[in-house]
């Protein structure tokens, strides 16, 4: 047994080296002296993540048979290593994403709201459900909120049916009238985390002087160690070495365009060429961004609706939104349904590294509240109806999962949103068309 007789070290502490900070993970080291550090109070989490999945998808091969998951569906199989964590939702709707449209399906996923028809700079919508959540547990964190997606090209103009394309290139909205852009660039976003004062420029070239991030805090993180438990010196360890991995593999995107005799003028410095590379990287820097309390609010956007993007890594050459208007065509519909177990897939793989990353008596899964879906159900119909839903983690909540909860009646989505705000302490009375709380995800209630 370890006898700790040291001070307790602040919540907010950091290594700091030459124009760079990196936040820390909770450490035992957190709490008073010789306490060891425990989980958020029952009933609350900390953090919130939303993972946009464009187009909806195949429900033959979504919806889970009965109410277990203990046989999952193709399009979830991914979800076995995490199932007793996540609760597969069916009969939800967006009822004010009508008249369907790819526009109003990602406008509409986290604000429930009805956009305002308009091509111009006019547009209109609501305030946003990661949003309100960063306004009131955003503001402790050097970061508020983080919006993150895979399209590093953002059209402008009419996209969809007469709606301007700021529906479907954004979607966080702090206000009704304010969408915030997304950083799709694993360079900028990991700068965002860690860099430290001056320029974007000034950072970006202090960063590439170094070999590493970490190489000019060595004797910071040597003191550090000398200053905590065998316990703490794991989990720092483990933290910093996915800083480092992370940073590697940012390099080595770097260096692989740089030596490319014919750079890609789409793909920026930095940007890995492989979808999957791509995704994993950006799911990565999010976990660091948990586990270092950098922000406690994240969205991400596996792809933009009417996104053309093809698939070959999984077999899929065609482009993604021609197959959604499948025609009822099999063919097209079992090549939808492989794009759609692919990015469930990167979930999957993202859950399973929260589950792996201890904090506090739990997990950082345990106390993150994960809501990944589409604001369209069949996209061959441009519906909203019978959303393809998952909700993961929450378990500091009393969130049970293993679970396929099959909604009676159609139940608006703005009330998993309403529920999911509960837990991390944002108490509203309603959420854009919300008719009450998603009690069925937090205790065994008639649905």
């Amino acid at each position: 047994m370890n006898i700790i007789t040291r001070k307790s070290i602040s919540r907010r502490s950091m290594l700091r080296g030459v124009g760079a900070a990196v936040a820390l993970p909770l450490l035992d080291a957190m709490t008073p002296a010789g306490i060891a550090a425990t989980r958020v109070p029952t009933g609350q989490v900390k953090r919130l993540s939303y993972v946009f999945m464009p187009m909806g998808c195949d429900h033959s091969r979504w919806i889970p048979k009965g109410d277990k998951l203990d046989q999952l569906p193709f399009i979830l199989e991914s979800l076995a290593p995490v199932r007793d964590q996540v609760n597969i939702i069916s009969n939800l709707e967006l009822a004010n994403a009508y008249p369907g449209s790819h526009a109003t399906s990602n406008s509409a996923f986290l604000s429930c709201a009805r956009a305002k028809q308009t091509e111009s700079t006019d547009y209109r919508l609501g305030t946003t459900a990661d949003q309100i959540a960063a306004q009131r547990i955003g503001q402790s964190t050097q970061l508020p909120s983080m919006e993150l997606s895979m399209d590093l090209m953002h059209v402008v103009g009419q996209c969809d049916n007469g709606y301007a394309c700021v529906y479907q290139n954004n979607l966080s909205w702090s206000s009704p009238t304010t969408p915030l852009p997304s950083e799709a660039h694993p360079r900028i976003v990991f700068e965002n985390m860690f860099g430290e004062g001056g320029t974007a420029k000034q950072r970006r070239a202090a960063l590439r002087k170094r070999a590493s991030l970490l190489d000019s805090m060595t004797d910071e993180i040597r003191k550090l160690k000398n200053e905590v438990s065998a316990h703490d010196q794991q989990r720092l360890d483990q933290y910093l070495n996915a800083v480092r991995e992370v940073e590697r593999r940012i390099q080595k995107a770097e260096g692989d365009v740089d030596a490319r005799q014919m750079p890609d003028l789409e793909r920026p410095l930095g940007v890995p060429a492989s979808y999957t590379d791509h995704a994993r990287l950006m799911f990565d820097l999010q976990v660091l961004a948990m586990q270092g309390d950098i922000t406690r609010v994240i969205t991400f956007q596996l792809a933009r609706e009417t996104s053309n993007r093809s698939y070959p890594e999984i077999g899929v050459s065609e482009s993604h939104h021609p197959l959604s208007h499948h025609g009822n065509d099999p063919k097209k519909i079992a090549k939808m349904a492989k794009i759609n177990q692919f990015h469930v897939s990167l979930f999957a793989g993202f859950l399973k590294k929260l589950k792996d990353t201890p904090e506090g008596n739990g997990s950082l899964l345990d106390n993150t509240l994960c809501l990944y879906g589409s604001g369209m159900g069949n996209p061959n119909k441009h519906d909203h109806t019978n959303l393809p839903t998952i909700v993961a983690g929450g378990a500091a909540a009393g969130m049970k999962g293993g679970r396929h909860i099959q909604y009676k009646k159609v139940t608006p989505l703005a009330n998993v949103h309403l529920t999911l705000l509960d837990k991390v302490g944002v108490d509203l009375d309603r959420f854009a068309d919300s008719t009450g709380k998603a009690k069925a995800l937090f205790e065994l209630a008639p649905m």
